[in-house]
């Protein structure tokens, strides 16, 4: 049955987790391209066989007319599937970038074909340079905070730390009012620091 294979791709996406990948499909996705490529063959003989026998192909409505119509939509509904895969999995590793940071963990990038991989790393590198050229850090807050100040809990012995215009030791299980921009790197990077939702 046409588009089969196609569609097959698209269960895998439904069948994911939100913001999840599973392993690219190479396999599948490699025998839709080469269906598409047949069902095209196929169009274009059945219209050339239409242009010889001198039918006009905007009003003859034969056993070549409806043939070319099925090769030609079951061409386009292949072209959806693929393309809908393609974005919804570039969709997923654009947000990596934001959730997780420049470098994908071995578990996801084994997950990504190599143009995957380039397509993360050309991303990543665009909101390097635009982060860079604008002197401000987009990946600090992704929801706008209502304080610029968070409170926060030390979970391991850092000791002395300059933050900005001044320092301020930082020792297991002490608790801190500091600038959410100064912690940050603290608990998202080597999880220094927990961010307490509740009042001091």
């Amino acid at each position: 049955m046409y588009a089969r294979r196609a569609s097959q791709l698209l269960k895998e996406l439904d069948a994911c987790e939100p913001g999840q990948l599973v392993v690219f499909n190479s396999d599948v996705f490699d025998q839709v391209i080469r269906e598409c490529g047949e069902h095209n063959a196929q169009f274009q003989a059945l219209i050339r066989k239409m242009v010889e026998q001198n039918l006009d192909i905007e009003t003859t409505r034969n056993e070549d007319h409806y043939g070319a119509a099925i090769h030609h939509l079951s061409l386009l509904r292949n072209k959806r599937c693929l393309m809908a895969y393609m974005y919804n999995r570039a969709e997923t590793i654009r947000s990596f970038r934001w959730k997780i940071g420049p470098v994908l963990p071995h578990e996801i990038q084994e997950k990504l074909n190599f143009s995957e991989k380039e397509y993360f790393r050309s991303h990543s590198s665009a909101i390097k340079s635009y982060i860079s050229e604008m002197d401000i850090d987009l990946t600090v807050d992704m929801v706008p905070p209502k304080d610029p100040y968070i409170q926060v809990r030390v979970l391991e012995d850092i000791g002395e730390v300059s933050l900005g215009d001044h320092s301020v030791s930082l020792t297991k299980n002490s608790l801190h009012f500091l600038r959410r921009t100064d912690a940050e790197q603290f608990i998202s990077q080597v999880c220094y620091l927990l961010h307490c939702t509740f009042p001091l």
